[in-house]
């Protein structure tokens, strides 16, 4: 053997450090290939073998994911590639792939068991989103079929991309905005929840639909869209108008359209002045119609009570409401919406042929109460939820379903300050004042509207001050206003200020000495004039004299106890030597108005006439019942033209004569009380805390055997002022005289042809 061999027994020996240490290094790279993920001849382990199981199992869905996102990409793009396609073919004349485009959300009814067609939709809308700025005049077809798509009833995720399509089209081509909100105001309509009967979509969410989800939707859009566009409310007002509810329109119709105009105001405050005004103008309508005592409506009614208004139209589920729908509608033309508005300015000329039958259907008259209770209950409601909460809040109560809008929820407005907080309410006010001026003021026979402003100015002693000033200027300054308009405003203020009781003393003391300073004034004229032989003035002059007079005499019936000096200190019964000068010194000036030729007693209505004979008799103040009985006797007078010729030299015939007086003013002088006691029955709650009512201030004592002789006359004139049955006229007993008085009503029962018309500037 080679003793150089590596098998050599000399060779044995024990290696140096070195080579061993080297040999070990290199030890590891052989442990490495013996990994068994390497080395498929040796068997891993069990439990090696089921953690990259396990490990397989877990990664697949992530793969999965990741093919279902793209598989959701390539479906985007080849519905991106179809719209461009569609638009570019449309362009150039060629319609067929267009109208497959637009028959896509052109929705017809499908079975239950159908899916939704949302998911689809939304491809669609996404790709039309991409495309904007294409969308030219000649694909105007296409944005019909989208807006006009129901999309309020959609799941969340179409709505979302629905509005973010709908805020870049308006943003992009402007000229397709008002589309877009003609379709968002007809949505606030009653009427628009019935889409969803067409269409009949499969549920998407265990949630039921209600109407109030699909309002909230359509207020995030406009919302939305007034952020991007500042002037959407010139726009957006006057198809607000458009499709307001014709007055015949059910109840339901009517709170919901008005419930979402209040609500419109909270975020759009341009138009608030006008969306109340329309408000109102519509309440007006509907007011005028109510020429019936509620109390001899129960009684041809029986104790039938209204139940379309014990439901919230805004939570009933879509879909199962279409037989009410059908019942409230008095015609087919319901869904006509636009031709049912178009002529509601124009109905108080067909007034005047309906009336007759108004006043024996009983049944229709009912219906128009519960419709006007149901209006002035919300729009009292509004007010006091935006003065109680010091910021204007949502009449509606937020919905349980996530914000369904592609942007953050809008945040509401911050609490306002007590600065802030006033300078709101007196902005209102004023507009509710403006309101008044134009619509209210200017119609003639309407009941219940008023109180808006009643309420409103019971809120804070400055607005009740300045109404009173501005009804006192229509009244007796402003002469270039029409006779018939300030006569309204007197009647105002008499009404007013006898029925309020937020009106003090103080006030009442200086509105009775601006009437009477005028009564005074207007007597020195008529002096004069007689004294130099000149014509008398015109028969607006002394309309306006009676006007005041009566108002005077209202005052006085409701509110003597405050025109005394020191009324702690004078019995309400005086005697007949009291000294005269416990009242106020401009009291004074009555007593020469009643002698006066001019005679108010005989021209003003008999029912006011009757009551300040009593109560000035009760307290002292004056006796007019000797000129009331010359009076009642002239009137039955035979009359000659020598008799008439010296008229006005009797003592107690009036110097005009009766039958040269106006009769819709004489008539408006005895039928016009602006706040006659409220009866309507869910509105009223805002009413009974403010108002005083006559039984409050009559005087407890015994009719007075003068009183008893008259009775029968104003029973007479009283009837003219309002249909009353032979029961309640003859149960009013001995008190049927402030019986009457307390109910006194606007409604003659044969009003003359003018008075049905409204006032009108001319």
């Amino acid at each position: 053997m080679d003793p150089h061999s590596r098998f050599s027994p000399f060779n044995s020996r024990q290696p140096k450090a070195g080579p061993t240490q080297r040999r070990t290094m290199e030890a590891p790279p052989l442990k490495i290939l013996e990994n068994p993920l390497e080395n498929p001849k040796k068997k891993p382990s069990s439990s090696r073998q089921s953690s990259s199981s396990a490990s397989l199992h877990i990664s697949r869905p992530i793969a999965t994911n990741s093919r279902i996102k793209q598989d959701e990409q390539f479906r985007k793009d080849m519905h991106l590639a179809f719209v461009t396609d569609a638009l570019t073919k449309k362009a150039r004349g060629i319609s067929d792939t267009f109208d497959e485009l637009v028959d896509q959300f052109n929705l017809k009814k499908t079975a239950s068991d159908t899916p939704s067609p949302a998911p689809q939709l939304r491809l669609w809308i996404i790709a039309l989103s991409n495309v904007v700025s294409r969308l030219e005049r000649c694909h105007s077809p296409l944005i019909e079929a989208v807006v006009s798509m129901p999309w309020t009833t959609m799941d969340t995720s179409f709505v979302k991309s629905y509005t973010s399509f709908i805020g870049m089209l308006v943003s992009a081509k402007p000229e397709y905005l008002g589309t877009v909100l003609g379709k968002l105001a007809q949505g606030f309509t009653y009427q628009s929840g019935l889409q969803a009967l067409d269409a009949r979509f499969p549920e998407s969410s265990t949630t039921p639909l209600t109407r109030r989800v699909v309002y909230d939707r359509i207020h995030y859009l406009l919302r939305h869209l007034l952020s991007l566009v500042p002037t959407l409310p010139s726009t957006l007002q006057p198809l607000l108008v458009q499709y307001f509810p014709h007055k015949r329109q059910s109840q339901a119709a009517q709170v919901t359209y008005i419930r979402n105009l209040l609500q419109v105001m909270e975020y759009c405050p341009e138009l608030a002045d006008r969306i109340l005004a329309t408000i109102i103008d519509r309440a007006i309508q509907i007011d005028v119609e109510i020429q019936v005592e509620m109390e001899e409506l129960e009684e041809q009614l029986g104790q039938e009570e209204s139940e379309v208004f014990d439901f919230d139209p805004f939570d009933t589920i879509v879909g199962q409401e279409g037989e009410q729908s059908d019942s409230d509608t008095d015609s087919g033309d319901g869904d006509n919406l636009s031709d049912l508005s178009s002529d509601a300015g124009g109905g108080d000329d067909n007034s005047d042929i309906d009336h007759p039958e108004l006043e024996t259907d009983f049944k229709h008259v009912h219906e128009m109460v519960n419709k006007l209770d149901a209006i002035l209950k919300n729009v009292f409601d509004y007010f006091n939820q935006a003065n109680g909460n010091a910021s204007v809040s949502g009449i509606s109560t937020p919905s349980s379903e996530i914000p369904l809008t592609p942007l953050d929820t809008p945040e509401s407005a911050p609490p306002l300050g007590p600065e802030e907080s006033k300078a709101h309410r007196r902005a209102q006010f004023y507009t509710l004042l403006s309101i008044f001026d134009r619509i209210i003021l200017r119609t003639f026979k309407s009941r219940y509207t008023q109180f808006l402003v009643f309420w409103y100015a019971s809120l804070d002693p400055e607005y009740a001050d300045v109404f009173q000033g501005m009804l006192v200027s229509k009244a007796l300054l402003e002469e270039d206003q029409p006779a018939v308009t300030r006569a309204a405003a007197a009647s105002y203020i008499a009404s007013f200020v006898s029925r309020a009781q937020f009106v003090d003393r103080e006030n009442t003391r200086r509105v009775m000495a601006c009437l009477c300073n005028f009564l005074k004034n207007r007597l020195d004229i008529f002096d004069a004039i007689a004294q130099s032989g000149a014509p008398p003035p015109s028969m607006a002059h002394h309309s306006i004299f009676y006007a005041v007079a009566q108002a005077v005499f209202l005052i006085f019936c409701f509110r003597w106890r405050d025109l005394i000096h020191d009324p702690e200190e004078v019995d309400e019964t005086a005697s007949s030597g009291a000294p005269p000068s416990k009242w106020m010194p401009e009291l004074e000036v009555l007593r020469r108005v009643v002698m006066s030729e001019l005679n108010p007693l005989k021209m003003c209505s008999s029912n006011v006439v009757m009551q300040f004979a009593k109560v000035a008799h009760s307290t002292d103040f004056l006796y007019c019942y000797s000129i009331i009985e010359a009076n009642k006797r002239s009137e039955f007078a035979p009359s000659s033209g020598e008799e008439q010729t010296n008229i006005s030299t009797h003592p107690r015939g009036p110097m005009i004569h009766p039958s040269i007086f106006a009769s819709s003013m004489h008539t408006e002088l005895n039928t016009f009380f602006p706040f006659d006691p409220y009866k309507l029955p869910r509105s009223s709650a805002y009413i009974q805390g403010v108002y005083r009512e006559w039984s409050s201030v009559a005087i407890d004592e015994e009719e007075e055997e003068e009183d008893e002789g008259y009775e029968e006359g104003a029973d007479f004139v009283l009837t003219q002022a309002r249909p009353v049955s032979r029961q309640s006229a003859s149960s009013e007993g001995t008190d049927g005289l402030g019986a009457s008085f307390g109910g006194m009503s606007i409604s003659p029962v044969h009003p003359a042809p003018v008075a049905s018309m409204p006032m009108s500037v001319s």
